[in-house]
Order: structure tokens, then C-alpha cells, then sequence
């Protein structure tokens, strides 16, 4: 299973988020307060995809930058960098972790500034 998430990062504010939501017009992660959050409010803004293995594989650099490029100076009033935007991919695998990706993805975040984290953990350890 894959799991491609869009955060956005901000000073904890509800009027923030409701405003990312409104101006992103995707539904996000419902937020929910870890035990890491100082705060009632939201800091972070989640938009999340899941490709289970039998499926096609997701083109999510360019779902997300499709919903973000057109909205970088709506989210720059909200005093949004691009910074302030991560790409998370985590892949729990069996076997192999591989991945691949197009040159132009590469091409496209990398102009984009947005950065790319990646998690991978082993289907076999995490679920024993």
C-alpha cells in the first residue's frame, strides 16, 4: 500500500485551515489533536491519497501540484510559502521496496520548491 499526503504547514488557527480547504477545494484529513499539538487549533493541513496494491499507481506529484500551483498566491495571503508545503510518501511494502519517477515529476516538484519526504516500512516487521 501507498499513502500520498499533501501537509501544509501554519500558525494553529481554525479561520487558516477552513480558509486552506476553501481555497484548495479538496476535502483534507478530518484533524485530529496528538499529543504533540500545543494547541486546540490545527498547525497542520492534510490531504491524503491511498493506492492500494492492486491498483493503478497514483501520478501524485502532479495531483498535488495540480491542486497547489494555481493557488500559490491565494495561500500566500494566509502567509503560506512554499516551505511551509510538504509531499509525504509512505510505501509499506513485502519483499522489495522499489519506486520510480519520471523525470518530469522530478523536473516539476524541483521547480516547485515543495520538498518530498519518503517513509518505507516492511508489511512483514510492522504488522507481527
Amino acid at each position: 500500500m501507498k499513502i500520498y499526503n499533501l501537509h501544509i504547514y501554519f500558525k494553529p488557527s481554525w479561520n487558516t485551515y477552513n480558509k486552506i480547504t476553501e481555497i484548495l477545494n479538496v476535502v483534507p484529513e478530518k484533524f485530529e489533536k496528538s499529543k504533540f499539538d500545543v494547541s486546540e487549533k490545527p498547525s497542520i493541513w492534510s490531504f491524503q491519497l491511498v493506492e492500494e496494491e492492486d491498483e493503478k499507481n497514483i501520478d501524485f506529484i502532479n495531483v498535488f501540484l495540480d491542486i497547489l500551483e494555481p493557488n500559490f498566491p491565494k495561500l500566500k495571503t494566509l502567509g503560506i510559502e512554499k516551505k511551509d508545503i510538504l509531499f509525504w510518501l509512505i510505501y509499506e511494502y513485502q519483499y522489495q521496496c522499489a519506486m520510480e519517477f519520471h523525470p518530469q515529476e522530478m523536473k516539476r516538484i524541483g521547480e516547485s520548491g515543495i520538498g518530498l519526504n519518503i517513509d518505507c516500512f516492511d508489511r512483514l516487521i510492522t504488522n507481527t
